[in-house]
């Protein structure tokens, strides 16, 4: 069913969670996992920072957490590929998951809710609303997944598109 599943990361709670079901599916079909990390290139632009070492160090922390996942995935005997990128990250992760057959794409959510869920927006949504390809959306254990008007986990969900 699934011979090729992405994971893009950030290093952050959503992601690890994603990261485990991504583990356990590339386990469970024997799956090839690729793992990208992407420099949000205008996100530094916006910010006025021009920097090489800036970038190097986002490259670095990148290379770090495709890093991390690769050798969990080697300990689950999983194939794993990694890359780090730079551009718009859903538009690098739905071109990525495009030119490289994924079956998959593994993603967490932030969980946003009210006003900054329609401000904001997150990458998870922007893919899941541009691709092509099936996306798993993974909520993290921490996350508030409570509405503001106290609803529960179901109707949360169905708020955000996931």
């Amino acid at each position: 069913m699934y011979d090729t599943i992405l994971l893009p990361t950030d290093g952050s709670g959503p992601s690890e969670a994603a990261r485990d079901h991504a583990l356990g599916l590339a386990a469970a079909y024997g799956a090839t996992l690729h793992v990208i990390y992407v420099v949000d290139d205008d996100a530094l632009r916006a910010a006025r920072i021009d920097s090489d070492v800036v970038v190097e160090g986002f490259e670095a922390e990148g290379e770090s957490l495709v890093g991390q996942v690769a050798a969990a995935a080697a300990e689950d005997s999983v194939d794993c590929e990694t890359a780090v990128l730079h551009g718009h990250p859903h538009d690098v992760i739905v071109e990525y998951a495009t030119d490289h057959g994924v079956d998959l794409v593994v993603m967490g959510t932030h969980g946003r809710h009210g006003v900054s869920r329609f401000l904001l927006g997150s990458v998870t949504e922007r893919v899941v609303r541009t691709s092509d390809i099936p996306v798993l959306t993974v909520r993290s254990e921490d996350e508030d997944i409570e509405s503001e008007d106290g609803g529960d986990q179901a109707s949360e969900a169905v708020e955000d598109g996931t």
